[in-house]
């Protein structure tokens, strides 16, 4: 193998080596002095290492990985044919930017001092006085303007309650319908940039279950689609929920939320299509709701 310089933050790196025999070693590898564009960290699926590959296109994989977790130094960014984003982390090694995340410097917090101004007996006194003045000036006519006030936010609120109550009938017949068949999906082989219905990705099954199960026409990747719908607490999901991990403004996978702590997800290539338990080894960092 010729040597290659790797980018990886630090004094040397551990990569992981597979062979002809698919027997896992690891190699050490010193770090390359050079002037970085940013700084990444491996966030891939837990106890899986990423691929390191010659070119951002039609690369070919040299035979060893990035352990996941690992922190690594980037000299130059591309963007592939299928609008994927690469990041160049050696003279010419090249990972996929969606299995990682952004490493940003600390920076400092500043605590204003917060002053409080006392004020005099006398000007406390005068406030009190005027707002005795105010309340006695309350007449008549501003009463029956409350009154009618009162009235037409009662009526806006009942309008308001019966189109909530039915939408909320719509969505939960909707979430139902997307557990369903992300349900039934479960045992189909993971395909990266498959999407369906013999194969996923997982971006690729959430476009397809929303699509057929709900009439919603999802975004093809997760950068896209975790900018679909309303940002909700990972403690108040809801059935059809999307859960993503990695950045939040650039998620390296996706699932579907089928309530009780589960989720369906196209996985792995080992794994294919499965339904998983919340974890918190490995769990959530964003969750949207679109329905």
């Amino acid at each position: 193998m010729s040597k290659h310089k790797l980018f990886k933050l630090g004094a040397a790196a551990a990569l992981s080596v597979t062979g002809v025999s698919a027997i896992t070693s690891l190699k050490t590898v010193r770090a390359a002095n050079f002037t970085a564009v940013k700084r990444v960290k491996i966030s891939y699926l837990p106890g899986k290492s990423l691929n390191i590959w010659t070119n951002y296109e039609n690369g070919k994989f040299m035979g060893y990985r990035a352990k996941d977790g690992s922190v690594w130094n980037v000299a130059e960014t591309a963007v592939d044919s299928k609008g994927s984003l690469w990041y160049k982390v050696g003279t010419r090694e090249w990972i996929e930017a969606r299995y990682t995340v952004d490493v940003n410097e600390e920076e400092p917090v500043k605590t204003a001092a917060k002053t409080t101004k006392k004020k005099s007996p006398v000007a406390n006194l005068a406030n009190k006085v005027k707002r005795a003045t105010q309340k006695k000036k309350t007449t008549k006519e501003d009463k029956v303007k409350k009154a009618n006030q009162i009235v037409n936010e009662t009526v806006k609120k009942t309008t308001a309650n019966k189109k909530t109550n039915t939408s909320s009938i719509q969505a939960s017949s909707k979430a139902a319908s997307v557990v369903a068949l992300a349900k039934e999906q479960v045992g189909k082989p993971y395909v990266w940039g498959a999407t369906g219905p013999d194969k996923f990705d997982c971006s690729g099954l959430v476009q397809y279950v929303y699509q057929h199960a709900a009439g919603i026409n999802l975004p093809r990747t997760t950068y896209d689609q975790v900018k679909v719908g309303q940002t909700v607490p990972l403690d108040k999901l809801q059935a059809g929920d999307l859960v993503f991990w990695g950045s939040e403004t650039a998620p390296y996978h996706v699932a579907i939320y089928i309530g009780n702590n589960q989720y369906v997800n196209s996985a792995t290539p080992d794994q294919g299509t499965i339904l998983q338990n919340m974890s918190s080894y490995y769990y959530p960092t964003i969750a949207k709701r679109v329905l």
